[in-house]
C-alpha cells in the first residue's frame, strides 16, 4: 500500500480515517506491518481494517503518529490502559512518553492554618509548589487604617488605608492577619484583607477564610481534610490538594532514536564488562 493512500480503520467499533504514511510512521510497529503484509489481529470488515481494541484510547495513539507528541487532557488517569494499547501496537517511544507523563503528574498539597481570636484572625498558608504561593501572594492584599494623632471614632470610616506587605517566612508559605490586634504594638492595628478578583475589604476572619476557600476551589484544589491543631489556641488546619500537570510532552523521532541508541550502547558496554 502506497503512503498516499487513505486507510479506514475500525478500532473496537470506532471509525478512524488517516493516510497510510501516518500508520507507517514507525516501521517496526504493528500498524506499519499490517499495511505491508497483514496481521492476524486485523481483518477487513465492510471496507475497514478492524481490530478489537480500545477505540477511545486509539485517538491518542493516532494523534501521536500524526504529530510525534503525546497530548492528554487534564485529569487523565488511564495511563496503564494506554500503555497496554501502545504495547499492543509496538510503539515503545509512545510508552516512554506515557511513563514520562505519569511521572509529571504530582499532587500539589496546600495547607491553610487559621487562628480565630477575639478581635483578630491569623492565617498561614503553606504549599508544596512555590509558584502557587507566589500567585496567591499576588492576589491577596492586606490594608490597614493609617492612624491619626487627632483620631475621632466618628470619622473612622473615612480614615485612609495603607497597604501592608504579606509576611513570607519562606518560598513555600505566606502569613497575614485581619481584624484588630491591640497587643501587636505597631501603628497599624486594624487590618483588612481582599483577595482578587473579589473587591471587598474584609475584616472578619471567618469571612476571609470563606473567600480564601472559595478561591482555592475555583483554582482546582479540593478540600481533603480539616482538623483542629490546638483547641486552646483555636487553631484550625484545612488541607487541599490538586493535580499538577505539564501542558505538553514532545518527542521527535530523532530524539527517541538517539536515546535508544545511547541506551543500547550502554547496555552492550555493561554486558561486555560482565
Amino acid at each position: 500500500m502506497s503512503k498516499g493512500e487513505v486507510v479506514f480503520l475500525s478500532v473496537g467499533g470506532m471509525k478512524f480515517t488517516t493516510f497510510a504514511a501516518t500508520l507507517k510512521r514507525y516501521q517496526d510497529s504493528k500498524l506499519a506491518r499490517v499495511l505491508e503484509g497483514g496481521d492476524p489481529d486485523f481483518r477487513v470488515v465492510n471496507g475497514h481494517l478492524f481490530v478489537d481494541r480500545d477505540g477511545s484510547l486509539f485517538r491518542y495513539i493516532l494523534d501521536f503518529l500524526r504529530t510525534r507528541q503525546l497530548i492528554l487532557p487534564p485529569g487523565f488517569s488511564d495511563h496503564d490502559r494506554l500503555v497496554r494499547e501502545a504495547d499492543f501496537y509496538d510503539l515503545p517511544s509512545l510508552i516512554d512518553l506515557i511513563n514520562q507523563d505519569r511521572l509529571k503528574q504530582r499532587l500539589e498539597i496546600l495547607e491553610v492554618r487559621f487562628s480565630l481570636q477575639e478581635a483578630y484572625s491569623y492565617f498561614r498558608v503553606f504549599c508544596s509548589c512555590n509558584s502557587t504561593i507566589e500567585t496567591l501572594a499576588g492576589r491577596i492584599t492586606v490594608s490597614a487604617e493609617q492612624p491619626s494623632q487627632n483620631w475621632n471614632p466618628s470619622f473612622s470610616a473615612h480614615r485612609s488605608l495603607v497597604s501592608i506587605p504579606l509576611q513570607r517566612p519562606s518560598h513555600h508559605d505566606l502569613v497575614f492577619q485581619c481584624g484588630t490586634d491591640y497587643s501587636a504594638g505597631d501603628e497599624f492595628s486594624t487590618r483588612y484583607v481582599s483577595i482578587q478578583p473579589d473587591q471587598r475589604k474584609l475584616i472578619n476572619g471567618s469571612n476571609v477564610l470563606g473567600l480564601l476557600v472559595d478561591t482555592l476551589l475555583r483554582e482546582g484544589f479540593r478540600l481533603v481534610s480539616t482538623r483542629t491543631v490546638s483547641p486552646k489556641e483555636k487553631i484550625e488546619c484545612y488541607t487541599f490538594e490538586r493535580t499538577r500537570r505539564t501542558e505538553l510532552l514532545n518527542m521527535s523521532v530523532e530524539q527517541g532514536a538517539n536515546r535508544n541508541v545511547t541506551q543500547f550502547k550502554a547496555e552492550k558496554s555493561q554486558s561486555k564488562r560482565k
